[in-house]
């Protein structure tokens, strides 16, 4: 009884903040303000033919629907921070959930494609003919 009571103690004399989980989902807006300051691997989950129709600068592609995603992470250096992105957030929040449950700890989900480009953030597209 009195380890359980001791556990309890310890837990509730943590602060809050130390008790929550960081936050794993930033919005297009808070990412582009982020990219100013911190640098970071900005990974774009998307399928190789989303890729090349149009993508954030600086982005690499590594495609979770493909396979390709989870061959790669795993050799990926777990104390760097990911940006990851995909067409609507599904796949980029699928793929942070993968790595987190594989020891990352600095992953963030910041959204789909489109929301990130109507931020204003620079993107690289394919030239129609």
């Amino acid at each position: 009884m009195k380890r359980i009571m001791f556990a309890l103690a310890l837990f509730c004399a943590q602060p809050l903040w130390a008790q929550e989980k960081p936050k794993a989902a930033i919005t297009a807006t808070e990412y582009k303000e982020v990219s100013k300051k911190e640098k970071g691997v900005l990974v774009d989950v998307r399928t190789p033919e989303e890729f090349q129709a149009g993508h954030l600068k600086k982005a690499r592609n590594s495609d979770f629907r493909g396979g390709k995603f989870a061959q790669e992470f795993a050799g990926w250096d777990k104390d760097k921070t990911y940006y990851l992105y995909c067409a609507s957030g599904n796949r980029s929040g699928q793929a942070l959930k993968l790595m987190q449950e594989a020891g990352f700890t600095n992953v963030y989900n910041i959204g789909g494609y489109k929301d990130l480009k109507a931020a204003g953030l620079k993107t690289k597209e394919e030239k129609k003919k």
